[in-house]
């Protein structure tokens, strides 16, 4: 099947073109893309003369070659070297020239077993690891999955105590999800101050989600002050904190599997250094929420190559994700891998697109997949 531009692009990144390319020149075009896709190396006139169906020469070939250059499409690395695509000409390969079909049967069937396995045996938390694992082992690239924030709505709300310093909060969602954090308390919070904040906060929030829990006891401020002592008000603050992290954006998790391997063939000073700024990127959490809201965006698979996607524009990098959905086809997180520009898309299209379609099923209202 031929892939949708609309799918993979995140706006009008790619004008069309001032000259329209004629069945020679997308030959010889798509030729220098698939060598580069290949072995990531430079191909120059000679060897593509060679390669081409029809008989045509290397100084035909070269001007051919300038043409493609002077539309931006492709560039020359080094001096008197051979030819590679840019961002521009991998983004309108991948709009004008890209096809995709179905996975090996092979593939999908690994994806189905290992997947499906944890989720009806394991946590979610372990489900979205093993994903992500498997995207790394199976693209050689990094696997990535990131969850969603939290916008489960509260069940129940409680404190344990642990010891003198510190106490398990425990949240627990209508959807059956449990979160538990260890908090610290602040100094001499007794048995029943601990039972005081969890009541009031059973009280006021139940049904809603961690933000409208926030803002509900917000305006509930002088009420809570009336009602709670200073030790149990800082209980209840701590707790809404915890639960829903250091900021309301963040997501709760990223989990990224296979960096390793980003690290193969890799030889350029250059190529380690957009390699670090890729780590860095990775690390950066208060950034990470903008992965989400890229596969939000958009239906299906998407494709940002290189300075498209800002959060990963120094490396020089290319992410394919895809969103997963709830029982209620709600976005609630997205899957996907970072690589290298040379990333095959061919097979890696395929590969995100079937595993967050299988997670989202598994997912699902009885999908299988064991809640914590």
């Amino acid at each position: 099947m031929k892939y949708k531009p609309s799918d993979t692009r995140p706006d009008s990144l790619l004008t069309d073109l001032p000259v329209p390319l004629d069945q020679r020149a997308r030959d010889i075009f798509r030729l220098i893309v698939d060598n580069y896709l290949d072995i990531g190396e430079p191909v120059g006139s000679r060897h593509l003369s060679r390669l081409l169906a029809q008989s045509l020469s290397p100084a035909s070939v070269r001007n051919v070659m300038s043409d493609l250059e002077t539309l931006g499409l492709i560039y020359a690395p080094h001096v008197s070297a051979g030819r590679v695509p840019t961002e521009l000409g991998l983004r309108f390969f991948v709009d004008a020239f890209l096809e995709v079909g179905d996975m090996p049967e092979t593939e999908r069937g690994e994806i189905e077993d290992r997947v499906r396995a944890i989720g009806e045996t394991r946590s979610v938390e372990t489900l979205l690891t093993e994903a992500s694992q498997l995207l790394s082992g199976l693209s050689r690239g990094a696997g990535l999955v990131l969850t969603a924030k939290h916008d489960l709505r509260l069940k129940h709300v409680d404190f344990v105590r642990l010891d003198p310093q510190r106490a398990l909060a425990v949240l627990v969602g209508e959807n059956g999800d449990v979160e538990n954090r260890v908090i610290a308390l602040p100094p001499g919070v007794t048995s029943s101050q601990l039972v005081e904040a969890a009541n009031f906060l059973n009280a006021n929030i139940v049904g809603r989600t961690l933000g409208e829990a926030r803002m509900r006891v917000d305006t509930l401020r002088t009420e809570t002050a009336s009602e709670l002592d200073r030790l149990s008000q800082e209980l209840v603050e701590a707790g809404l904190a915890v639960w829903s992290g250091a900021s309301a954006d963040q997501p709760s998790r990223l989990i990224v599997r296979g960096r390793a391997n980003l690290i193969e063939n890799i030889s350029a000073s250059g190529d380690l250094e957009r390699l670090r700024h890729l780590f860095n990127d990775l690390e950066a959490k208060s950034s990470i929420i903008e992965l989400l809201d890229l596969a939000e965006t958009g239906d299906g698979v998407r494709i940002f190559i290189g300075s498209e996607n800002k959060l990963f524009s120094l490396s020089g990098s290319s992410l394919v994700i895809a969103p997963y959905k709830d029982g209620e086809e709600r976005v609630i997180g997205a899957v996907g891998v970072i690589g290298p520009t040379r990333l095959n898309y061919r097979r890696i299209v395929p590969m995100v697109d079937y595993t967050a379609r299988l997670v989202s099923r598994l997912l699902s209202p009885g999908g299988g997949a064991r809640r914590p």
